[in-house]
């Protein structure tokens, strides 16, 4: 049965109304079935060379405080770095950021660290996005040479397979 048939049939039924279109032209069919809280409500990218802007995707005043930390020594810092970024809560961000502090943790200077640090305060998908490119970063990194590096990191010249780097000192 052709779909013109199929509509001529169903425009006579006892049920047609303004209601008896297709689904799939419906904007609740179209829309985001899981959207993620506090996300603003922009169009997604239709391609990977189109990026969705973003300055601040969460607000500041919804981010919990960072812990105070003044006085922590470069090596304890160093290892809280670590224990961080192997942590976060999702596969992706934990490879990325554990390959990536164990290829560089070692020749950072303090200030690269507590940039690094300040990094790992942000929310793990929105550094996700960032270091893909699927996003642009806020104005506070967008010219960060550590989210650099990152990027660089997250694309994977090479195609390693990675895997969670051990504990062990390199």
């Amino acid at each position: 049965m052709s779909a013109l048939r199929f509509y001529r049939l169903a425009s006579r039924s006892p049920f047609s109304n303004a209601q008896s279109r297709l689904i799939s032209s419906t904007r609740a069919w179209k829309a985001d079935p899981f959207p993620l809280p506090l996300q603003s409500h922009q169009p997604a990218a239709q391609n990977d060379s189109e990026v969705a802007k973003n300055d601040d995707s969460v607000p500041p005043e919804f981010m919990p405080k960072p812990l105070d930390r003044h006085g922590e020594d470069v090596e304890t810092l160093r290892a809280r770095l670590v224990y961080q970024s192997r942590k976060r809560g999702n596969l992706e961000m934990d490879l990325i950021l554990s390959t990536f502090a164990r290829e560089n943790m070692a020749t950072m200077s303090e200030a690269e660290l507590k940039e690094f640090d300040k990094l790992m305060d942000e929310p793990d998908w929105d550094i996700y996005y960032w270091c893909t490119r699927k996003r642009e970063p806020p104005t506070r990194w967008a010219t960060s040479p550590l989210l650099e590096k990152l990027r660089k990191h997250a694309q994977n010249e090479g195609k390693v397979v990675r895997r969670m780097p051990d504990l062990s000192k390199p």
